[in-house]
């Protein structure tokens, strides 16, 4: 069968699967089970129209226990079996990885990404939106800036791995010393511990266009008479930014950071096209690939922790966006 016609089949069956559902469903509801008749039909109307808001839900709910709940605690009780899926350890695997010394390098790992990559992707976008809007040509940078978004994170490290380039002939860094006159070219891809923070660069670069665009949008909808106001009472640019926009727009500014540590937390492309998790650049994700062709257990025990702190960021973001549309 063609892609083609398996693609038209799947459109079919699923819009019409859709459609049959509820119509199906609503009419049995409002004819067998609580018919509109008898000594007292406004009862069966009220318990129908109860009843009416799960029949809409139950195929969302349904989805999302097969594919999210269903794995959550399928991963968890596999986590706590052995290699080979025959022996319940209990949290052996967990104490075995948080004792592990490569685990709790991409730990550490994890945690400077964290606190480097939201603020600098954040900080970076709420400058550019500021500038980006004062500019005649604002339009053409912002799109140059965002232009980054467009690109997987596999071709966006290939491309910063020719910059990282250990040869002045190629890579941008060592072609800068090479300028000012170093002897050697420098791999600094194995500095450890900084190259952990030529990697962010990466993910930096591409989540800044994201983040001016979310930002630009919140600049723009700060009402006039508040800043004109500030400018009366003789406030310069500086105290006009700080003091009286970024106040205005913390709530989206909150919810930009969260949303971007959310994808740091799962970041795994980056490391793994750069550096393999080699050189002390491990992150819990690479971490967890490392082991998941050779220890299911212990993958899926990392891959709970992973899950685990990505949730309280989750929460956090999905409250802080419900205060926002109050």
């Amino acid at each position: 069968m063609s892609p083609l016609v398996q693609g038209m089949l799947t459109i079919f069956i699923g819009v019409g699967g859709c459609v049959g559902y509820f119509y199906l469903s609503n009419l049995i509801l409002d004819k067998v089970i609580f018919p509109a008749r008898g000594d007292n039909p406004g009862i069966n109307i009220n318990r129908a129209n109860l009843v009416r808001p799960w029949l809409f839900l139950f195929p969302a709910m349904a989805a999302l226990g097969l594919y999210l709940v269903y794995p959550v605690v399928g991963s968890f009780w596999r986590s706590l079996y052995n290699r080979s899926g025959d022996e319940f350890i209990g949290f052996g695997n967990y104490a075995v990885m948080f004792s592990d010394d490569g685990f709790q390098v991409a730990l550490f790992n994890n945690f400077l990404w964290v606190l480097i990559v939201p603020a600098g992707a954040t900080f970076l976008g709420l400058l550019v939106a500021q500038l980006t809007d004062r500019l005649k040509w604002g339009n053409i940078a912002k799109s140059l800036i965002f232009m980054p978004m467009a690109i997987s994170f596999v071709g966006a490290s290939l491309i910063w791995k020719f910059v990282y380039a250990n040869n002045a002939d190629i890579g941008l860094i060592n072609a800068l010393r090479d300028f000012f006159g170093a002897e050697e070219p420098l791999d600094v891809l194995q500095v450890r511990f900084w190259n952990n923070f030529f990697l962010m660069v990466i993910l930096i670069w591409i989540q800044t266009g994201f983040a001016m665009v979310i930002l630009s949008a919140a600049l723009r909808g700060i009402p006039e008479e508040t800043v004109e106001a500030a400018i009366i009472d003789g406030a310069n640019p500086f105290q006009v930014f700080f003091k009286i926009k970024v106040p205005q727009i913390m709530g989206t500014i909150v919810v930009v950071w969260t949303t971007i540590t959310i994808l740091v937390l799962k970041v795994f492309d980056i490391v793994y096209t750069m550096t393999g998790g080699n050189f002390g650049t491990e992150i819990l994700p690479s971490y967890m690939m490392s082991y998941m062709f050779r220890d299911d257990g212990r993958a899926t025990a990392v891959a709970f922790v992973i899950m685990i702190i990505v949730l309280p960021v989750m929460i956090w973001n999905i409250r802080q966006a419900r205060a926002e549309m109050r």
